[in-house]
């Protein structure tokens, strides 16, 4: 009975098959390989559309799956499913960009092999059902990624940044694997659904807390958080489609860690504390360096940071379901803004002249804040009278949001008539008010079943929310009126800082010595 195999199983396994075979064609214009990987990976996401489609026509009803050991060791839920259709999809058109983009490479057979490996391993672990598995596939992305990173290995930067990711990725692994045992002995099982279940009986105790802050911990490296992000800036020696890959997908990992193990995350307020803290963090960090950088593609990683930073806030407030959305959403337009890079630099040529640089006044800048949170308030009244109330996280991540429509408005509108700047300011609020509570609202009827509910804020949540709110407000208000005080020589020193990052990359490079490698070489 077809209901009872979810064939996005099969998957990551035709992906294997066919990697297989790259090693016996490793090297230049290897036949009809690359041909063949881009149609496996249109069958894996075929299959995975297949699965997701079961899932929503049987519903949860996989009891009767006659393979024993995968049922043990994969599952199936809506958010595993919607992780692999993501993944796959991606993974296809990755694929079918690195068909022309690698073409005549002195190993363009090895590199489709490791691509299919890779992909394979990322959709073993959105598929997981143990930590067992879980931490095997997470472990076999590294491994198969540091390849990718040094497919010029003879490239200084190209080591450098490989040594750096696999001293940062495989730290996460070894947390895992730490909190794997000790949630084992804890709860007598590895299945992680069974874990939820037992934690909420009888809860974490001493050992399972340990554990929760562990995943939290190995989430924050494998999402290239403050303050081991510097990796993630430097991976751009490898060829395109791995900086697509990586940027697009693998980089959530540290989130599906984090949604895989929502109920037993959430019951350790000190590991959702940390998330909001560090994640906040990064985002400003992330933000405000991106905006210093001229290298499209430096830009994007840095954005990448700054996301992956907002999506762990996301987690740490319990907003579960927009953070999957985040994920989704920030993947699909990852991967297309790295695919289309090379484009952007023509465009940018084809420029004749930039456009004025608007130089706002404080009274702009604050009667644009003004406005745009009051029609947040308004629109959130609405929403709340429409939909059923909203909870004082959800609530806080649209006052964010609207904080950067607000900084956007007011610099970059700044020099129209005050009429205009207040129907523009207005227009652009109500947009995103709208969008945003409309996304929320469907982003928690999809997944919010099968992740939990954020919690009542106690003193702490409420501690951490205005001080999120305050932290982006303060960010943003700058923001609006750096123009004002941008030719002052501190303000040129600063910018110079920001734009390196603040030298937080410096420390890991001296740590694993990357500054020698690079003058050796």
């Amino acid at each position: 009975m077809i209901s009872a195999f979810s064939l996005s199983f099969l998957s990551p396994f035709i992906l294997l098959a066919l990697a297989a075979f790259a090693v016996f064609r490793p090297g230049r214009r290897p036949g009809t390989l690359p041909r063949w990987s881009e149609a496996t990976a249109f069958a894996g996401f075929f299959f995975s559309l297949v699965g997701i489609a079961q899932f929503l026509a049987y519903g949860s009803g996989y009891s009767e799956i006659p393979v024993t050991w995968m049922r043990t060791l994969l599952q199936v839920n809506l958010i595993s499913l919607t992780l692999t259709v993501l993944v796959s999809f991606i993974g296809w058109v990755v694929m079918r960009y690195s068909r022309t983009y690698m073409d005549g490479e002195e190993r363009e057979g090895a590199f489709h092999g490791l691509m299919l490996t890779t992909l394979a391993a990322v959709l073993v672990f959105v598929q997981a059902g143990s930590l067992l598995v879980l931490i095997l596939a997470t472990i076999m992305v590294g491994l198969t990624l540091k390849r990718l990173l040094l497919f010029y290995p003879d490239r200084p930067e190209a080591q450098r940044a490989s040594a750096k990711f696999a001293l940062v990725w495989h730290a996460g692994d070894v947390a895992l694997v730490i909190a794997a045992v000790l949630l084992m002995v804890s709860f007598g099982t590895g299945q992680l659904a069974a874990m939820a279940v037992v934690a909420e009986q009888q809860g974490l105790g001493i050992a399972g807390k340990l554990a929760v802050a562990l995943i939290v911990f190995a989430a924050i490296l494998k999402t290239a958080a403050f303050p081991l992000h510097g990796w993630l800036t430097e991976v751009m020696e490898a060829p395109t489609p791995v900086s697509a890959l990586l940027h697009a997908g693998i980089i959530n990992s540290g989130g599906v860690i984090l949604l895989t193990a929502a109920p037993l995350v959430q019951m350790n307020a000190g590991a959702m504390a940390g998330l909001v803290l560090i994640g906040g963090l990064t985002a400003l960090l992330g933000a405000a360096v991106m905006l210093t950088q001229s290298a499209i593609k430096t830009s994007l990683a840095w954005s990448t940071v700054s996301q992956m930073g907002f999506m762990l806030l996301q987690c740490g407030l319990g907003l579960w379901a927009l953070a999957l959305l985040h994920i989704v959403a920030h993947s699909l337009y990852k991967a297309h803004a790295f695919l289309s890079s090379g484009g952007a630099v023509s465009a940018v040529a084809a420029l004749r002249r930039p456009g004025p640089v608007a130089v706002p006044s404080f009274a702009v800048v604050l009667r644009s804040f003004a406005l745009a949170m009051l029609l947040y308030g308004a629109m959130a009244v609405v929403f709340t009278i429409v939909l059923g109330p909203k909870s004082a996280q959800t609530l806080a991540l649209g006052a964010i949001l609207i904080f950067g429509v607000a900084y956007l408005v007011a610099q970059g509108l700044a020099d129209l008539a005050p009429a205009e700047l207040t129907r523009r300011t207005v227009l652009a609020s109500a947009v995103t008010a709208i969008a945003y509570f409309s996304f929320q609202a469907a982003a928690t009827a999809i997944w919010g079943a099968s992740l939990p509910a954020a919690p009542d804020p106690g003193p702490l949540e409420w501690a951490l929310i205005i001080l999120a709110l305050l932290s982006f407000a303060g960010v943003a208000f700058a923001q609006a009126l750096f123009p004002l005080w941008a030719h002052h020589p501190s303000t040129a020193g600063l910018r110079v800082h920001i734009a390196n990052g603040l030298y937080l990359n410096a420390l890991l490079d001296r740590a694993i010595g990357g500054f020698r490698t690079a003058r050796t070489n």
